[in-house]
């Protein structure tokens, strides 16, 4: 498999759910990519070939993650990890609380030498709330709310790791991509927001080393859940954080009703496994004018623990 990385650069803010209308995360996972690059394959009459392409594994992506400058973030691993300096218990509540690592220091987190600042992720960009006001169709009286948003800072972004096949997938992503960034991804889209404009990079020898090595565990890089078949292999010895992926479908031609994506239970990016599972792309949808699926295949990085 060759591996590519896809740089997003944003000109407007985003919005990334994450429970709440007034706040927005400042990633996005591996399935909301797909979700957004369906919708634009729906367009351009090539949702068919999108679909048996990501089915077949010829092309896979990880969740988008965090950049600044020239520095590239991976979700912390899911592994306990004895510090080689213990250090005072404000360190330990800092550490816990990171989500990323840097790329370049993915080694020194399984020799326990990784400390918070390290991490430090406060120039990413920041996130707001901005009042708006609803409209009502029936005259009737209308309360303001609150959108958040996340406003990434000059230089910085998102980057997704890719793994295709062939010159043929990775075609097919430039084609999408570019349709997709006029659009956008996230949510309140109608208002502008997500727009973005992309470069493709190769990846840095540590990532690529990384991801092309075998060890003892393997770190996912996306939100994905195995197959049936794969269930017991996967959970052997795994060390892993479960979550509920759910949300409304948000193609217009689907339905005259907004209806919602039947839940689905996903293992987290950082999540980590002695053995690797393909996942799959699921079904989530009952009736309508179209199939619309979730994507939980897998991607991995070897950490060799």
């Amino acid at each position: 498999m060759k591996h590519l990385i896809y740089r997003l650069r944003f000109s407007t803010p985003v919005h990334f759910g994450r429970g709440m209308l007034n706040e927005s995360a400042s990633c996005f996972s591996a399935d909301t990519l797909f979700s957004a690059f369906y919708m634009e394959a729906l367009k351009l009459g090539i949702e068919e070939e999108l679909y048996t392409t990501v089915r077949s594994g010829a092309l896979c992506f990880s969740d988008a993650f965090p950049f600044l400058k020239e520095r590239y973030f991976l979700p912390k691993p899911m592994l306990y990890v004895e510090p080689k300096d213990p250090g005072d218990s404000k360190e330990k509540k800092r550490f816990k609380k990171i989500q990323y690592v840097p790329a370049e220091l993915l080694e020194d987190f399984f020799r326990g030498e990784l400390h918070a600042e390290h991490c430090d992720l406060s120039e990413l960009g920041e996130e707001s709330s901005q009042m708006r006001a609803a409209v009502s169709r029936s005259g009737d009286d209308t309360l303001p709310y609150c959108v958040g948003d996340f406003f990434f800072r000059e230089g910085n972004g998102l980057y997704l790791i890719f793994a295709l096949e062939s010159d043929k997938e990775e075609k097919l992503i430039e084609v999408l991509f570019q349709s997709l960034s006029y659009s956008g991804i996230g949510g309140k889209r109608s208002s502008g927001k997500g727009r973005f404009s992309y470069e493709r990079r190769e990846l840095p020898g540590e990532l690529q080393n990384a991801m092309t090595r075998e060890g003892k565990r393997y770190m996912l890089l996306c939100s994905a859940l195995p197959a049936e078949e794969e269930l017991e292999s996967a959970l052997e010895g795994a060390s892993y954080l479960l979550q509920k992926r759910s949300g409304f479908i948000l193609s217009e031609n689907f339905s005259p009703e907004q209806q919602k994506k039947r839940d689905l239970y996903t293992f987290r990016s950082g999540s980590c496994f002695r053995n690797r599972f393909q996942g799959g792309v699921y079904p989530v949808n009952e009736g309508g004018a179209h199939p619309v699926y979730r994507y939980a295949r897998g991607l991995f990085l070897g950490v060799g623990r």
